[in-house]
């Protein structure tokens, strides 16, 4: 691994991509190396959803315990909540049917916030028939945890992974929380401004944590079978085995219990990446070798800068994988009159609307997000309204019964098509 030729392709993406700071650990043939752009090796940078996969590995500790099973009702470890035919399974591996998130969060109880979500949320589908990332199933995992532990969501994470780990992590619900600031890139101004964290209490366990990138290698190199072992060898590989009918088009080839799969030449890697206000981090693992790597960045842009370096690491020595959702692209096709219309995921609205014979519009609550060029298979890339970046891809999904589109699916999450409001 060539450390000196990826200590300065990481100092240029970092300058070409405005971001103010960033930590990259990797460790790979029995040794951890760390290098720092603007930041200090041990800030703790918000990880956003990589907390899930925190929140995960505590559910699997539990499950290991016999606390917990995968595939009971949810009922048979919190009596009197509606979940219908949901497991554990489903949550960790956002096949549900929940929808992302509700818009009008009305307490900071995670119990009565997860029992009111699945009071007046409508399932996407049925539990184990598709995909679609849920944070509000993993509020659900929390509480599950809290429930089962008899301690916080916060106070379980600390004695059941982060001591254990030796990993310092800051929870950035918490007040007097000592963490990296985030940073609002545009790059066609050049403007790069700091913003507050505003995730709130009940969201928690699907986005709170903020460690630094070796923190997260220590984490990923556990995920890969190191000690600590806080779970049964066999528990911890169901978390990176891919889970029936789990298809995160848009964000990762495959999906298991926590973990998002990844391909490259034939080896299956694991990871997650996350965003929180102005950072994005990621996480990969090799299972089959023990590598690990992370970055973590501290500016909106840091996903333009985690893809352009992935092919930068490979160069020198260090095959990591990623998702390329644009390779599979080919043969454009003109888009079918019922792609357009309104989708909704949750509180969250969708309206795809023609711009003309090839292309298509896409505004999310009424805000444009991106214009769609359609492709073979109903895939589409999408060119982001605000950036112009065009290296994010989706998908419309037809009615096996009646043939019509009936969701549109982005950034993995699933939006069902609504009825023709009459006039």
């Amino acid at each position: 691994m060539d450390t000196d030729r990826i200590s300065t392709r990481l100092a240029t993406l970092t300058r070409e991509h405005l971001v103010p700071g960033a930590q990259l650990a990797v460790h790979h043939e029995g040794r951890t190396w760390t290098h720092e752009v603007g930041l200090a090796a041990d800030a703790a940078v918000p990880i956003g959803s990589i907390t899930k996969t925190f929140t995960a590995a505590v559910a699997m500790a539990l499950v290991s315990d016999g606390d917990l099973e995968l595939d009971a009702p949810l009922s048979d470890h919190l009596p009197g909540v509606a979940a219908g035919e949901l497991t554990l399974r489903h949550l960790l591996s956002h096949t549900g049917g929940l929808p992302s998130d509700p818009e009008d969060v009305r307490t900071t109880s995670l119990r009565h916030h997860v029992r009111q979500a699945l009071r007046e949320l409508h399932p996407l589908h049925e539990p184990g028939a598709g995909f679609s990332y849920s944070n509000i199933g993993y509020s659900l995992i929390g509480h599950l945890i809290e429930v089962t532990t008899g301690m916080s969501w916060s106070e379980a994470v600390e004695a059941v992974l982060l001591r254990p780990l030796g990993v310092r992590a800051r929870f950035i619900t918490s007040p007097d929380a000592d963490v990296v600031a985030g940073h609002a890139v545009n790059a066609a101004t050049g403007r790069v401004v700091p913003v507050t964290q505003s995730l709130t209490p009940v969201d928690a366990p699907a986005g709170a944590l903020a460690v630094s990138a070796a923190d997260l290698v220590a984490f990923g190199r556990m995920l890969g079978g190191a000690a600590p072992h806080i779970m049964s060898p066999e528990d911890l590989a169901l978390m990176r085995e891919p889970v029936r009918h789990a298809e995160p088009f848009g964000m990762a080839d495959g999906w298991g219990l926590g973990l998002a799969l990844f391909q490259r030449d034939g080896v299956r890697w694991v990871g997650h990446d996350g965003t929180a206000d102005g950072t994005s981090c990621h996480l990969r693992i090799n299972p089959a070798d023990g590598t690990s790597v992370a970055l973590t960045t501290n500016g909106s842009s840091g996903w333009g800068l985690w893809r352009e370096l992935v092919p930068e690491l490979v160069d020198a020595g260090l095959p990591v994988a990623d998702y390329d959702g644009m390779s599979g692209l080919h043969h454009r096709i003109a888009p079918p009159p019922d792609c357009t219309g309104r989708f909704r995921n949750g509180d969250v609205e969708y309206a795809v609307r023609a711009v003309d014979r090839e292309r298509l519009a896409l505004t999310v609550d009424g805000e444009p997000f991106a214009d769609l060029s359609l492709f073979d298979g109903l895939v589409f890339a999408m060119r982001d309204s605000d950036t112009g970046d065009t290296n994010q891809t989706g998908r419309f999904l037809r009615d096996p019964g009646d043939g019509g589109i009936r969701w549109i699916q982005i950034g993995g999450r699933l939006a069902r098509r609504q009825a023709a409001k009459v006039s």
